[in-house]
């Protein structure tokens, strides 16, 4: 069996303006919702799915903002919580220039938007960066507690050297705590274009993201218990990737029984490390997604023009679609298999995997 025959149903959501293309899906599963955001030039959208990801009501309009971080693993990110839904991304009034600005937001501010009414309508809820434009590099995430509590992550330039900083609202985004500094590399930044990941272990909150150490851009994990304090950085994978760039390619983890389990890229190839296990090579590729039901992992990554997929149960990568980019996955509740959207020609795309 390939896992070309799971693929059950597909999907697909179209821009409104074909010169303003639909990019970096996200997803997020809970309370009977599955939830989907992502950018269009400088707009935020919303769209969500009642019968598991099968159909999408029609995308709504989050926000407009002078300018949206999107691309290479920026633009907004979801959660879903019991009386509300948030997004955030990061904006600001107009676009950087200069060298060096890549069409970023001047200034940038990691914003919160909110929703009390299963995202029908939105409203701006606040910044969750005490210093203004510390997280201008565009690239966050935030998940969600058990407890209702959300936290997030982000690179943070608000001094010299790229860091990694935090931050938990306790009332549903409305408010934030102080910023909290996760990490900062004894070689003075960590890499500067790749984005983090982020994820609950019960109360515990686990963070990953690319280091850079004596010249090698590893994944490095950590885990915090009260959202302050973080663990020493711990290297993922058994290898180390010394390089003079940053290849703005972050990975992914998901959490069994406190434990890790990470994909990412080396050089041209994606990898998997598993506890206790040698990592894995899975073949050539960037951009990779990971998530986990009660079978195992499920991975998926771009390799060349096409995207192709990893399962339990199929030994070999398969090809998921012929062409598009910057794929996500979902673990759907209740057994329901797996949810993959991902950019095409504009508009995104969605597959279920079982």
């Amino acid at each position: 069996m390939t896992l070309l025959s799971l693929l059950l149903l597909a999907g697909s959501i179209r821009p409104t303006a074909a010169d303003v293309p639909y990019r970096q899906p996200q997803l997020a599963a809970a309370h009977g919702l599955v939830a989907m955001t992502f950018g269009a030039g400088s707009s935020i959208y919303y769209a969500s799915s009642t019968d598991a990801g099968r159909t999408f009501a029609p995308q709504v309009k989050v926000a407009d903002s002078g300018a949206l971080a999107l691309g290479r693993h920026r633009g907004p990110r979801v959660v879903i919580l019991k009386d509300s839904i948030l997004i955030s991304a990061v904006v600001a009034e107009k676009v950087a220039t200069g060298q060096h600005a890549h069409g970023l937001p001047d200034g940038g501010n990691l914003t919160v938007w909110r929703s009390t009414d299963r995202g029908r309508t939105w409203q701006r809820a606040g910044v969750v960066n005490d210093v203004a434009a510390a997280p201008r590099e565009g690239l966050h995430a935030m998940a969600a507690a058990p407890d209702g509590s959300v936290f997030a992550v982000w690179l943070d330039q608000r001094t010299p050297g790229m860091k990694l900083y935090g931050a938990r609202s306790k009332d549903g985004g409305v408010t934030w705590s102080k910023n909290v500094e996760v990490y900062r590399s004894p070689d003075g930044a960590i890499c500067s274009c790749c984005h983090p990941s982020l994820g609950f272990d019960g109360k515990r909150i686990w963070v990953m993201w690319r280091n850079v150490v004596d010249g090698f851009r590893d994944l490095y994990a950590s885990y915090s218990d009260d959202g302050v304090h973080f663990t020493p950085a711990n290297k993922q994978g058994d290898g180390a990737w010394k390089i003079n760039a940053c290849p703005m390619d972050g990975g992914g983890f998901v959490l069994n029984n406190g434990k890790v389990t990470s994909a990412w890229r080396r050089e041209s190839d994606v990898y998997l490390a598993e506890p206790g296990r040698p990592e894995k090579l899975l073949g050539p590729g960037k951009d990779v997604a990971i998530t986990r039901t009660n079978r195992g992992a499920y991975l998926a990554w771009t390799k060349g023009s096409s995207i192709v997929a990893y399962s339990p149960d199929v030994p070999e990568p398969q090809v998921l679609a012929a062409g598009g980019g910057f794929v996500t996955l979902l673990a759907l509740p209740g057994g329901g298999g797996v949810l993959a959207a991902w950019e095409s020609q504009g508009s995104i795309e969605t597959r279920h995997l079982r």
